[in-house]
């Protein structure tokens, strides 16, 4: 079996003839890739849909636009670090250990914000914490998709 990506015919039903890509070693499927990508752009365009649309004070939209960002740099920078690590790549403790305090500051950083928040209602509060869990979660799932494609093709 090659490990090119070249199409082939399904010989299991000759009927109905469908084509299949294959996929090298390792490669995630165009439906994972896919749905991390849609799960990432749901979370962070409705977290700033939300944030468009509330009636709370421009610094505040600011904070939690801020936030937003920072954890989902910090995210992505944590799944690299404790990844590479596992790989046998060089991390140094210092990067390890900011990546690790970097997520748990701005997780925090948004449990405090939205604890604190008192001119949002409690469904609003949920609204953005689950759009900011979804939002970390794909940025960590779209970072392990690129990094697990490219090395697919670095293989060949």
């Amino acid at each position: 079996m090659s490990n090119d990506n070249e199409v082939l015919l399904d010989k299991g039903n000759q009927s109905n003839s469908k084509m299949k890509v294959e996929r090298k070693e390792g490669e995630p499927t165009p439906v994972f890739k896919g749905a991390s990508w849609a799960a990432l752009l749901v979370g962070v365009t409705a977290y700033l849909i939300g944030l468009y649309n509330a009636t709370m004070q421009l610094n505040e939209k600011g904070y939690y636009f801020a936030v937003l960002v920072f954890g989902l740099y910090s995210a992505v920078s944590l799944q690299k670090a404790v990844r590479d690590k596992d790989e046998g790549i060089p991390v140094t403790n210092i990067y390890y250990g900011i990546s690790w305090f970097a997520l748990i500051v701005s997780i925090a950083l948004m449990a405090i914000g939205l604890y604190n928040a008192g001119s949002i209602v409690l469904s609003e509060k949920g609204f953005y914490g689950m759009a900011f869990v979804l939002s970390l979660f794909a940025a960590i799932t779209v970072q392990k998709n690129v990094r697990d494609a490219q090395r697919a093709r670095e293989r060949d």
